[in-house]
């Protein structure tokens, strides 16, 4: 599987895919082919090497998404931090992935909530659009959003009593999962970022959420377990709780749009028989704004 540079690895994108993205207005996206990031389900966790962007996914995962809410707007004595603030990478593996979210540092720590049980699995309806991009045996691959998933086709939900299908999100790089020990019902604070694809881990951790800006700083965090001088997060903020104008307005090609079909084909095209889900990079972009420079998404690409 090769290194991908990022969710959105620019070069690649200004070249191969020039043209593709064009939009009715400049200001307004066309919403047949782009997103806008909802505030209350966007995590930034800021590093030494740039912010990190995050979708979370309440409908895949709400109890473990609650938590990683609920940790990131709680206040610690005696220093009143946030409590993920500060909080170190402690073990990261070059090829694999980036853990933090433990208070002690060690890997052995948790917040003093109950632990969790797990969510490997969700069920999916109509209102969680799936689109197919691969098909691996009996799997059926595809995408829910910009999270990359295994999922029953559409026609179960014909003959299922609630109406849904069964479904697991797959572990590819940019994936934010939930750490626990060989308990399943044990996840608490901690969490990894997928610096690669690891798909041993699908529907045995729990995936919540998907980087959707800020890949290149995962990769460059320390690695090491521990790192000799290990990388932390040093501020972990929902985007809802900043003000409006320190939150990034950051658009996602969506899968269940027209465009989308033709970024697979290319991608297909691209790696021919080596073709996987994880490498579809899904673009982010902002709408045009003259004065972006003044902010700090202004290094994401416009919205051509």
């Amino acid at each position: 599987m090769r290194r991908l540079g990022g969710i959105l690895a620019a070069g690649v994108l200004a070249l191969g895919l020039a043209g593709m993205f064009d939009v009715a207005s400049a200001q307004t996206p066309d919403p047949r082919n782009w997103r806008q990031l909802d505030p209350e389900n966007t995590l930034y966790i800021d590093t030494a090497h740039g912010r990190i962007v995050i979708e979370l996914y309440p409908e895949v995962a709400p109890r473990h998404v609650d938590r990683i809410k609920t940790l990131t707007r709680t206040r610690m004595a005696p220093d009143n931090r946030f409590f993920y603030d500060g909080l170190t990478f402690h073990r990261v593996v070059d090829d694999f992935m980036a853990q933090t979210g433990d208070p002690l540092g060690t890997g052995q720590g948790a917040s003093s909530l109950p632990d969790l049980m797990e969510e490997f699995m969700f069920r999916r309806g109509p209102d969680m659009p799936f689109v197919e991009a691969a098909v691996q045996g009996r799997a059926r691959l595809g995408f829910y959003k910009a999270l990359p998933i295994e999922s029953q086709p559409d026609a179960q939900m014909a003959v299922t009593s609630d109406g849904r299908v069964s479904a697991n999100a797959r572990h590819c790089q940019g994936v934010v999962s939930m750490a626990r020990s060989d308990n399943p019902n044990s996840a608490n604070s901690q969490f990894f970022i997928m610096r690669q694809p690891n798909t041993a881990l699908d529907k045995r951790y729990t995936a919540f959420g998907r980087v959707v800006w800020g890949l290149e700083a995962v990769m460059e965090i320390a690695v090491g377990n521990p790192p000799p001088n290990p990388d932390r997060m040093v501020a972990v903020r929902i985007a809802a709780d900043l003000p409006e104008n320190e939150r990034a307005p950051i658009y996602v090609l969506r899968t269940d749009g027209p465009r989308f079909r033709d970024l697979i084909e290319d991608t297909r095209r691209e790696r021919r028989a080596d073709f996987s889900i994880c490498d579809v990079e899904i673009p982010a972009r902002v709408p045009r704004n003259p004065n972006r420079e003044r902010s700090w998404w202004s290094i994401i690409p416009f919205i051509p």
